[in-house]
C-alpha cells in the first residue's frame, strides 16, 4: 500500500477463500479461484508467492509458462533434482526471479556491509545461531510437527547461508555438520563453513535448533544470542535483525540504531521492481537461492558420513553481491 507507485494488486488467490476476500477488499482487487487463472490474466505482470500450501513450486511453473515474473516469499524446501530442474525451467524461461532473502536487506545488514568496507575491515569469524519456537505451545516434546519443523530449520538454514555468503562477499570452499537427533527427531544443526584457504580463511559457525520444551516459557526466550557476531580485522559488531547494530573498535562501543531506515519490506519490493523494469535480466538471486539449497544438502550428507566436504568441485557460481 506504501508503494502505490510502483505496485497495483490486481487479483489474490488463497486456497482459503475468506482470507482471499479480506485481502482482497483492502487492496480493491479481484478474487480469483485457482492460481493458474491469476497468472495467465492479461493485466498481471507479476506474481508474488507469500506463502506456502499444498501447490508446492507449481504456482512458480505456471508463471514460467505464462512468463510473468516471480517474488518468491514461500519455502525453499526442495529436493536437489527438482531444484536444477525448477532453476532450468525459470532460466529457459526469461522471467525475473526473486527468492525472498530477508536478513540481505535488514538495515544493519546494510549499516554492516558499509562499515566492514570503511571501519571495521574483512571479516574473519563469523557465529549464527537461531533458537526456533514451537509451532504447537502445547506440546512437551522438544519436536511436536516433524515436518513443520524440518521446513522451518531448512528456511531459515538457507537464508542464514545465503545470509554469511552475502556478508563475506564469497563463496565457502569447505562445509561441515552435524546433527543432534536421530531420524525425524531432529532437534538441533550445526554447520561451519570455510572461505577461503590459510590464515586468511574466513569461517562461519551457523547453527539452528528446536531444543527448548514449549512449555518453559521462562527459557525459550532467555538471553537469546545476537542474530549474528562478526569478528573481523579492526573490530567487532553484534546484529540484532532487522535494525540494531553494536559495534567495537579502538575507540570503544558505537551503539547504532536504525529504525529510521526502510522496512525491510519496502527493501525487497524495492530490488524486485527493479529486477523486473530492468532491461539487463539480474540472475544472480535464483543463483543464491540454488546454491544455498545445495549448500543444506550437502551439510546432511556431511552429517551423515561424518567428513568435511569440498564445495569449489561441485559449484562455482558468481559472488554475492
Amino acid at each position: 500500500m506504501m508503494m502505490r507507485d510502483r505496485f497495483q494488486v490486481r487479483a489474490i488467490y488463497a486456497p482459503v477463500a475468506h482470507l482471499a476476500a479480506q485481502a482482497a477488499r483492502d487492496f480493491e482487487a479481484e478474487t480469483m479461484d485457482g492460481y493458474r487463472a491469476l497468472i495467465h490474466r492479461s493485466d498481471i505482470d507479476a506474481v508474488i508467492v507469500l506463502d506456502s500450501s499444498w501447490q508446492g513450486w507449481l504456482p512458480l511453473v505456471a508463471a514460467c509458462e505464462a512468463g510473468k515474473a516471480v517474488y518468491w516469499a514461500s519455502d525453499l524446501n526442495i529436493d536437489a533434482q527438482r531444484a536444477a530442474e525448477l532453476k532450468e525451467q525459470v532460466d529457459k524461461s526469461g522471467i525475473a526471479f526473486m527468492a525472498e532473502f530477508p536478513r540481505r536487506y535488514a538495515p544493519a545488514t546494510l549499516r554492516l556491509k558499509e562499515l566492514l568496507a570503511t571501519k571495521l575491515g574483512k571479516p574473519q569469524l563469523l557465529f549464527c545461531h537461531r533458537r526456533l519456537r514451537h509451532s504447537d505451545p502445547t506440546s512437551n516434546n522438544l519436536v511436536s510437527d516433524v515436518p513443520q519443523h524440518q521446513e522451518r530449520t531448512t528456511r531459515e538454514l538457507v537464508e542464514i547461508v545465503d545470509w554469511c555468503r552475502y556478508v563475506v562477499a564469497d563463496n565457502p570452499t569447505h562445509l561441515n555438520s552435524t546433527i543432534y537427533g536421530g531420524p525425524g527427531q531432529e532437534t538441533y544443526r550445526q554447520l561451519s563453513m570455510r572461505f577461503g584457504t590459510g590464515p586468511e580463511a574466513v569461517c562461519a559457525q551457523i547453527s539452528v535448533g528446536q531444543y527448548v520444551p514449549s512449555s518453559w516459557h521462562e527459557a525459550i526466550g532467555f538471553r537469546p544470542s545476537a542474530d549474528m557476531q562478526i569478528c573481523c580485522e579492526h573490530g567487532l559488531a553484534f546484529i540484532d535483525l532487522p535494525s540494531t547494530l553494536v559495534w567495537f573498535d579502538d575507540a570503544g562501543r558505537h551503539v547504532e540504531s536504525l529504525e529510521t531506515e526502510l522496512p525491510v519490506g519496502e527493501q525487497l519490493l524495492i530490488q524486485f521492481h527493479r529486477s523486473v523494469t530492468s532491461l539487463v535480466r539480474k540472475m544472480a538471486n535464483l543463483q543464491d537461492a540454488y546454491y544455498a539449497l545445495q549448500v543444506i544438502r550437502l551439510a546432511s550428507q556431511s552429517a551423515e558420513t561424518g567428513q568435511r566436504i569440498c564445495l569449489t568441485e561441485l559449484f562455482n557460481p558468481t559472488p554475492p553481491i
